[in-house]
């Protein structure tokens, strides 16, 4: 059993695996698309880490504004949730993601990837906080 993470973006989708013991979250893929309105090529390669993986559970980005609403991205990835749900019957938790798009960027920063690279790695490294605060999250709910 692993659960995945995804960060939604326009162009891209970031992706987060699970350790089969449910404690760390890796970075594996990055999913690019050619048009943000086709999903199709996204959901099928996103169905076919699921079953490489063995995942039972995927939790999704949620993209609320910083006074907590939903916006535009908000909406979509609540479309994609819907989307994802009915694709694979899988459970699709939504997660909070305000600001770790930034945490990403600082981490890299951090770590000394230039700035031309860092949009190469952004959306996955933030799809593995998605899924490492939920993972946290677990921990202390349990």
């Amino acid at each position: 059993m692993r659960i995945m993470g995804l960060d939604l973006g326009s162009k891209t989708v970031g992706v987060a695996i699970s350790d089969p013991l449910l404690i760390t979250a890796q970075g594996i893929e990055i999913i690019r698309r050619k048009e943000e309105n086709k999903l199709r090529q996204t959901l099928a390669r996103i169905e076919a880490l699921i079953v490489e993986y063995e995942v039972d559970r995927i939790v999704l980005g949620l993209p609320k504004n910083m006074n907590d609403t939903l916006g535009e991205r908000a909406q979509l990835s609540l479309a994609f949730k819907e989307k994802l749900e009915r694709r694979t019957g899988l459970p699709v938790v939504m997660w909070d993601e305000r600001l770790t798009t930034v945490a990403a960027d600082k981490a890299m920063m951090e770590a000394g990837i230039r700035r031309e690279n860092r949009k190469d790695y952004v959306d996955m490294i933030a799809a593995c906080l998605i899924l490492q605060g939920y993972l946290d999250s677990r921990e202390t709910s349990s």
